[in-house]
């Protein structure tokens, strides 16, 4: 019993000591088992990967080991690693507690090129897009490069481009991305339409704005290509060009671009609302600010009551006010102009009214996008400087100077709070434009036959904002080459300096039978010294030489034959109100000139001229044009004057007669017995005093289509030239001049004495004109027959085309 009882206990303690093991064993495996049913991630293995490294991998997950499997956050990071872009594909499974990352990686780009381009070169389309050499690919990139290069196409005009990316695989998971493009033809304006116009025709609209349509000579120029910036450009063109002349309410409601049917031209139409014109009423200044001199205020004012509305006026006074104002002691003052509106009256009131601003100061003025113009040339456009009070008025003027410079596509200029509160800092961004330009001109004269010209002008020389040109131009009886530079800002003032250089030759053998050659250049200096008036002085120099004097010459001819030295200082003032300088519907242009030679070299006169222009808007279409000119030439110092200094007159002011083909000239009869010589050339000798009036009708041809840009005009031409000395009779006997010829009388008594037809009489003459607003500019041709001329006249029925 004992026995047994032991062996049982023995028994039991074996059992229980065995069961220790086994109970621990299959705890843990109960509790490994709990831990694989909550999902517990205890590995992360990255497959696939040869560039990128696993840790880096790694970052881009939102879960770690140690963490508990969720799918939510497995859907995170798969969405975090396809937006690094560095991967074309990407897995991610589980294996028990392991979670695999499998991806397949983009390739690398080995070179980007770019196939079927003519029209934009391969380094304007590299500096575009965003792929590059060694770059990662994706599609996401190469499809908005896509989009970069259609829209560098678009803009040019090539709206029918196509651009296909090819990829070729290389080794080693790179690739080379080639851009196949298909330019297709540029879409070009065909038509540029008006709608609601009523006081300016469309021919004169379209001159206003910078887009021109397409015609035969569109390739000289690239207006013709749509430009959807150049449209906002033009929108705000129109709209100040109404401003300026008197339509205060006009809006520029919408400017649209139809694509035609085969989306190779453009149809672009402007919605305009003219409103009335206005004129201006009272004007008055009122100021807020003690000790102000009004009435130096008031003789700042350029707006004038009565006359028409002009914004630009508007704008012009506020600014000079405010810095008459700032003179005055009041940096902080500003001005703003109170509108007083007569809708019945059709009048337009201003008070400028004046009062303290807020004190503001500009920090600084940053300059953004000028890659070619120097700051300085920007900052010169400015009234205002850093450490100045800042005006807001003033700033808005140098932006429209900006504009009107012609060097920029785009001006904004924003402003961001400076350093202080009463700091501001002045930004001015800018996008350029070409300022370069190649042009050609051809014309056609009965006198002279194909005229032609060539230049080449820079209008910002080396980001100076300075203008060089170079010229050639010929016919078959003259050629001319001169180069010109302008420095606009002389000294940092508003001074316009510069030089000119020219060489000219000029075969006269039909008019007065003799060749010359003038060489020389001239010093510059312009100005303005007020609203719309210009002062010029110069200095010229030439060397002048007479030569190929034929046997048949006139005996002033053959005197004035060999070389002279003109050395002269002259001035010119200009006053100008058109609307449109090349092609005006209204204002005036008025000007006089003279230049006293004798300030060294061998020649001594003094030379006066005047030139006066009127443009009258008889309706919206039809102009009338009005000129008045005249001159006069006196020698002194005991000199007459020469014969190549004297005025020649012929189809350039009086159309209907030859070149030269009025004024005095050689009769070719003996003095002593008035036989008529022969091998004689009748020469033209030129004249002392001339006048020249032209009265002309312009209008649009009733059967052209206005699109085309050319008008009709009729008018008439009359004028006179001639030599006060020689006007006793019409024919005038010179005596002969013992001992032979002297170099200082024109031939009035030289070898054995002339005979000069000479007469003051009227020449007048009528015909049409055909002008064409082209590409180039202006161009005319004129058709004109003599109606009243001297007996001793040359006339011809004139036909020219040249440049106006």
């Amino acid at each position: 019993m004992v026995r047994w009882t032991l062996a049982r206990g023995l028994l039991a303690a074996l059992i229980v000591l065995s069961s220790v093991p086994l109970s621990l064993g299959l705890g843990a495996c109960l509790g490994e088992s709990s831990a694989y049913a909550q999902g517990v991630i205890q590995n992360i293995r990255v497959e696939g990967n040869k560039r990128v490294e696993p840790e880096t991998v790694r970052s881009y997950l939102t879960f770690s080991t140690g963490d508990a499997y969720d799918p939510a956050q497995v859907d995170e990071s798969l969405k975090a690693l396809f937006a690094t872009g560095l991967f074309q594909d990407v897995r991610i499974k589980r294996e028990g507690a392991t979670i695999v990352i499998v991806v397949i990686e983009n390739p690398i780009v080995a070179r980007v090129a770019f196939e079927g381009n003519r029209e934009v070169e391969d380094d304007a389309l590299a500096s575009e897009v965003q792929l590059k050499a060694r770059a990662v690919y994706t599609r996401a990139r190469v499809q908005a490069d896509v989009q970069r290069i259609l829209d560098i196409y678009r803009r040019q005009g090539y709206y029918a481009a196509q651009v296909d990316p090819k990829i070729i695989n290389l080794d080693n998971n790179r690739i080379d991305v080639v851009f196949e493009i298909n330019e297709g033809g540029s879409t070009k304006v065909r038509a540029i339409n008006f709608i609601g116009n009523s006081a300016f025709s469309d021919s004169q609209l379209r001159y206003v704005i910078s887009t021109t349509q397409t015609n035969l000579l569109s390739f000289l120029k690239s207006t013709n290509i749509y430009d959807p910036d150049r449209l906002n450009l033009d929108r705000e063109l129109l709209r100040q060009f109404y401003l300026k002349n008197g339509y205060a309410d006009a809006r520029i409601v919408s400017a649209t671009a139809d694509l035609d049917r085969d989306g190779r031209g453009f149809f672009i139409t402007f919605t305009i609302d003219e409103g009335e014109r206005y004129r201006f009423g009272t004007i008055d200044v009122e100021s807020a600010l003690p000790s102000v001199n009004i009435d130096a205020l008031r003789g700042a004012i350029l707006t004038r009551s009565g006359r028409v509305y002009n914004s630009d006026k508007v704008e012009k006074t506020v600014e000079a006010l405010t810095i008459e104002v700032s003179q005055q002691g009041y940096a902080f003052g500003q001005v703003k102009p109170r509108f007083e509106r007569d809708e019945a009256g059709h009048t337009m009131g201003i008070v400028y009214v004046i009062d303290e601003g807020p004190r503001i100061y500009i920090e600084r003025i940053n300059i953004v996008g000028n890659f070619r113009t120097q700051d300085d040339v920007i900052r010169r456009e400015f009234r205002l400087a850093e450490g100045d009070a800042f005006n807001r008025l003033l700033v808005e003027s140098a932006r429209k100077r900006l504009r009107a410079i012609g060097f920029f596509k785009t001006v904004d200029i924003d402003t961001e709070p400076g350093s202080a509160p009463d700091r501001v800092i002045i930004v001015v961004k800018v996008v350029e434009q070409p300022t370069g330009e190649l042009s050609f001109g051809v014309g056609y004269s009965t006198s002279e036959g194909v005229i032609g010209d060539i230049s080449i002008t820079e209008r910002n020389l080396m980001g100076k904002g300075q203008y060089v040109r170079l010229g050639f131009s010929g016919s078959l009886q003259r050629a001319q080459v001169d180069f010109s530079f302008t420095e606009p800002h002389f000294l940092d003032r508003n001074l316009a300096a510069g030089f000119d250089i020219f060489y000219k030759t000029v075969d006269l053998t039909q008019q007065a039978s003799f060749k010359q050659t003038d060489a020389g250049g001239d010093l510059r200096l312009g100005f303005p010294i007020a609203d719309n008036t210009q002062l010029g002085l110069r200095y010229k120099f030439e060397r002048e030489t007479i030569f190929g004097v034929t046997k048949t010459a006139s005996l002033a001819v053959k005197q004035a034959e060999g070389t002279v030295n003109v050395s002269s200082v002259g001035y010119t003032l200009a006053y100008d109100t058109r609307n449109l300088p090349a092609a005006p519907t209204t204002g005036y242009f008025a000007s006089f000139s003279q230049d006293l030679a004798g300030v060294g070299g061998d020649v001594n006169y003094i030379r006066s001229v005047a030139d006066g222009r009127g443009y009258y808007p008889i309706t919206n279409k039809i102009t009338l044009v009005g000129r008045v000119q005249g001159g006069a030439i006196e020698g002194w110092g005991g000199q007459d004057v020469r014969l190549t200094d004297l005025f020649f007159k012929g189809g350039e002011t009086v159309r209907g007669f030859q070149r030269a083909g009025y004024g005095p000239r050689d009769a070719c009869r003996d003095p002593i017995n008035n036989d008529a010589v022969h091998n004689c050339s009748k020469d033209s000798l030129g004249g002392q005093l001339f006048w020249a009036s032209t009265a002309e009708v312009r209008f649009p041809i009733p059967f052209l289509p206005e699109n085309l840009g050319i008008q009709g005009a009729v008018f008439v031409d009359a004028g006179s030239l001639w030599d006060p000395s020689n006007l006793a009779t019409q024919a005038v006997t010179l005596p002969p001049l013992p001992g032979g010829c002297s170099s200082k009388n024109l031939g009035k008594t030289c070898g054995e004495g002339s005979f000069i037809f000479d007469s003051s009489q009227v020449r007048l003459s009528t015909g049409f004109s055909i002008i064409w607003q082209s590409p180039l500019g202006p161009l005319r041709a004129d058709i004109a027959e003599a109606l009243l001329k001297a007996n001793f006249d040359k006339t011809e029925l004139f036909l020219s085309l040249i440049h106006i």
